[in-house]
């Protein structure tokens, strides 16, 4: 089992930039990926980043709407994904999940992805 807890959420302007975390503990795996999710209110579960590693290092991918304003990376060493966000925009504003799966490659389905984190919350206002 793989735990995953969220943190670096807050209210920010827009333009604003801010940092969120995520501790994974419990069982690692040598192959796999990492992602970040994002619902906001009414709507559904959306992918946002992923990361994903082998032996041969890691590759990422985002959303065309984060593309350009957000950075996922991971320390290996502290079990650790982060997911810098830049020049925020209201329309950012969502409760922003951490997830962790176990497969070879990169994946955006939410159905992908076998850990979950609760959640943290992103407010972006005008």
């Amino acid at each position: 089992q793989v735990q995953l807890v969220e943190s670096g959420g807050g209210l920010v302007q827009a333009g604003d930039s801010l940092r969120l975390s995520c501790a994974a503990s419990g069982s690692t795996f040598s192959r796999g990926g990492m992602g970040w999710f994002r619902q906001a209110p009414g709507k559904e579960r959306s992918f946002v980043a992923t990361i994903t590693w082998t032996w041969s290092g890691s590759t990422t991918s985002y959303a065309d709407s984060v593309k350009g304003r957000f950075t996922i990376s991971r320390d290996n060493a502290n079990n650790r994904l982060y997911l810098q966000m830049d020049n925020l925009k209201p329309e950012d504003t969502a409760i922003y999940y951490c997830a962790a799966h176990q497969r070879y490659g990169l994946e955006t389905q939410t159905s992908r992805y076998d850990y979950w984190g609760q959640g943290t919350q992103v407010t972006v206002s005008l």
